[in-house]
């Protein structure tokens, strides 16, 4: 009996200590892995090369001194292909500011009835267009490597190498517009994606030049001022590689 007794005891003993240290590990915090800080990840800078498609839209106005505003009329702008490449910093894992820079040329001909009556319908100058453009833009980071993004900001455009055809002294003015763009990065690793970019500028500028002598007018037409407005107000689609660093 009093073995029966002792051995009953250190039974209730060791089942109390085991009740005991569940509870305590029980009542114990569970820690967690935690996610990689955004410095871990990547650093806050980035960089990306992109092959660009500049899709101008047709519009504008032609004026002809002692005229004034010809009905009928427009301008049309080409369509290009250019590299870009731009540069971004993080100042937090969602926020960041993108400057993009990238140049193209058009070529720019006459619209309307009025313009090929005069023949200039085809061909009147080119151009070179170098928009600088500066975003801030919201990166979304709850989607794994798929990271989508949206921006918006402003762009001062230059003209620049203005081409003579039909036209003389071609000169196209720089102007301030806007910008918004949409666009998405695929993550390979923490340094290396895939992007896809969506950008559409407003591009509302003034041009002046003098008309050349082989138009319908002559040489009696020769030297006239030619002034108005070119709405140019591109799509800018892209693709290319991310670097983050």
């Amino acid at each position: 009996m009093q073995f029966q007794a002792k051995k009953s005891a250190v039974f209730a003993g060791v089942t109390l200590l085991s009740l005991s240290g569940a509870a305590f590990a029980a009542d114990m915090p569970v820690e967690r892995p935690m996610p990689p800080r955004f410095e871990e990840q990547a650093g806050p800078w980035q960089v990306r090369a992109r092959v660009l498609t500049v899709m101008p839209k047709d519009g504008g106005s032609v004026r002809a001194a002692g005229l004034g505003k010809l009905a009928d009329t427009g301008l049309g702008f080409s369509n290009s292909v250019t590299p870009e490449v731009d540069f971004s910093y993080f100042f937090t894992k969602n926020i960041a500011a993108e400057l993009i820079l990238g140049t193209t040329r058009t070529k720019i001909s006459g619209k309307g009835k009025v313009m090929k009556g005069l023949g200039l319908g085809r061909r009147l100058g080119k151009t070179w267009i170098l928009p600088p453009t500066l975003t801030l833009q919201y990166h979304f980071t709850n989607f794994g490597k798929f990271q989508p993004y949206i921006g918006a900001g402003a762009n001062y455009t230059f003209f620049y190498n203005e081409g003579n055809w039909a036209l003389d002294n071609v000169t196209v003015d720089g102007t301030w517009g806007g910008a918004v763009q949409l666009g998405v990065d695929y993550m390979f690793t923490k340094h290396w994606g895939f992007n896809i970019d969506a950008k559409k500028l407003w591009l509302n500028t003034s041009y002046h030049a003098r008309l050349k002598g082989n138009t319908v007018l002559g040489d009696a037409g020769a030297g006239t001022r030619i002034t108005g407005r070119a709405k140019i107000d591109p799509w800018l689609l892209g693709a290319g590689v991310t670097y983050r660093f």
